[in-house]
């Protein structure tokens, strides 16, 4: 007969409490800031036409004047996209 190992199976297999709780941790942080991403986003999404007024207004001749009406609508769509689910039951 061998000795047996000071350590048993048990000890060496089981994980710590805190490597347990990190995948929960992550779960209630990303819960925890979807609410106000959402309604950060939605509103946003509300505002961004109206910047887009005077741009449209000035005329898109200028190439700074396009990139800029192009990025506010990207960023338009993107806020859409992350605010569409805001205040539904």
């Amino acid at each position: 007969m061998s000795n047996p190992s000071p350590l048993s199976n048990e000890s060496i297999a089981s994980s710590s409490p805190e490597a347990e709780s990190r995948p929960g941790r992550r779960r209630r942080l990303v819960h925890s800031l979807k609410g106000p991403t959402q309604f950060l986003s939605f509103w946003v999404a509300i505002m961004l036409p109206f910047v887009h007024l005077p741009l449209l207004a000035q005329g898109l001749g200028d190439p700074s004047v396009t990139l800029t009406f192009s990025i506010l609508l990207v960023a338009n769509v993107f806020a859409l996209y992350l605010g569409h689910g805001y205040n539904r039951s």
